[in-house]
Order: structure tokens, then sequence, then C-alpha cells
């Protein structure tokens, strides 16, 4: 699979990563290969071995579950459908790969770099992405479940019809995020930055957005039934009243919100 038919963030530009980019082909041995000295590279702390550079290359349907892939380079790298589970990738560098439909569950993503990266439709669910680099990063009907995405830089992601339900993201960058129809049920969205992030149709039932920065969030329809948004940074009346909030729904001194929709 070549990947020039997938969908590729507006990002990979501003990285040199179009539909013309190459993408390497390489056997099974050579995989394995390569495995081997980035298993030795880590063992003896990068004294032996050789971190593994997967940039570009063509590793559709891949095994790497359960692996320890720290600092690996798949950079550009065509990941359809592969397969990462419980894999540890801390700070691997996965700028502008295409992840979709990728099984990332439970893998360690911490302070990894996934700027640009293509991962719709993604399974993610109780993963680590704290610190991770994910911005303009392409996530439509990603499931993050219980993921922890604290202090992620996720400015500019696209996040529509997400699952992020009791996901952690205090303190996390959404800046200019696009979350329509998203799923952030029980989310904690404590100190979050969701300035012009579009949060259309959203449901944020339950969500704890204290502190959180709102300035110029769009939250027409979004479902606020029993979410905490005392002293978030902002908010205005006009924005509450396009959302929709129930009696339990907590706000900031002087702002209100109708009970002005079904839960």
């Amino acid at each position: 699979m070549s990947g020039t038919n997938l969908p590729r963030s507006t990002f990979a530009e501003k990285i040199g990563v179009s539909d013309k980019t190459p993408v390497r082909a390489l056997s099974p041995a050579e995989v394995a290969q390569i495995l081997a000295a980035h298993g030795l590279y880590l063992k003896t702390d990068r004294r032996q071995g050789r971190r593994a550079d997967f940039g570009s290359a063509d590793l559709t349907g891949m095994d790497f579950s359960g692996m320890d892939l720290r600092r690996v380079k798949m950079d550009r790298a065509v990941l359809v459908e592969a397969d990462f589970a419980g894999a540890c990738l801390k700070k691997a560098n996965l700028i502008g790969a295409i992840l979709q439909n990728a099984r990332l569950n439970q893998a360690d993503l911490s302070g990894a770099r996934l700027s640009g990266a293509n991962l719709i439709s993604a399974r993610l669910d109780k993963a680590c992405l704290a610190q991770a680099d994910m911005e303009f990063g392409l996530m439509t009907g990603a499931v993050l479940r219980e993921a922890s995405l604290r202090q992620a830089d996720m400015s500019g992601v696209t996040l529509e019809d997400a699952d992020l339900a009791r996901a952690d993201l205090r303190q996390a960058n959404l800046r200019g995020a696009s979350l329509r129809n998203a799923k952030l049920d029980d989310a904690d969205l404590r100190d979050a930055r969701l300035g012009g992030a579009v949060l259309v149709g959203a449901s944020l039932r339950g969500a704890n957005l204290r502190r959180a920065y709102l300035r110029l969030a769009r939250l027409d329809d979004a479902k606020l039934f029993g979410a905490d948004l005392r002293d978030t940074e902002g908010l205005t009346q006009a924005q509450l009243d396009a959302a929709r909030c129930d009696d339990r729904t907590e706000l900031p001194d002087g702002l209100t919100g109708a009970n002005n929709g079904k839960r």
C-alpha cells in the first residue's frame, strides 16, 4: 500500500509530506533485523545496536503489540491497521505517519511526536499520550476512552465523532481543535486550553472543565448536562445560550444556563 489515497493532515505539507512522498518496501526479514538492532540499542543504553528507522516505510498491518519501541522513528510511515496494543512508544517519532484503523490500546505514547499523523478510526483505549505532540492530527472517529492526554499539544487536531469518554485532558492544548459531535462524557478537562475550539454537538455530560479557557469556543448544541464549568475563562452568556444545560450544570458566577434540552 502506498498510502497515496489516504487522507493527510494539512500539517503534512509543512513537513514535506505529499501524495508523491516515496514509500519504502521492507521484507519481514529486514523488519525483524531492524527491530533486533533497536532492542540492543535500548538494552545497552544506546552504546550498541542502532535506533530503528522505519521512516516512510510501508508497515501496513504489522504486529508490534507489546514491543518496546521507545524512540523509534516511524515518521511518514504507512501503518494502516498496524497493531501496537500495549507497546511502549515513548518519545517515538510518528510525525506524518498514517495510522488509520491502527490498534494502540493501552500503548504508552507519552512524549511521542504525532504532529500531522492520520489516526482516523484508530483505537487508543486507555493509551497514554501525556505530553505528546499531536498538533493538526487527523483523528475523526478515533476511540480514546479513558486515555491519558494530560498536557498533550492537540492544537488544530480534528477529533470529530471521536470518543474521549473519561479521558484525562488536564492542561491539554486544544486551541482551534474540531471536536464536533465528539463524546467527552465524564472527561477531565481542568485547565485545558479550548480557545476557538469547535464543540458543536459534542457531549460533555459530567465533564470537568474547571479553569478551562473557552474564549471563542463554539458550544452550539453542546450537551453540558452535569458538567462543571466553574472558574472557566472566556466563557460568555451567548455561548451558554447556544449550549444545552440542566439544573446540575455548574457555571461561573454571573452566568446562567437554561434547562433547555433532553438528556
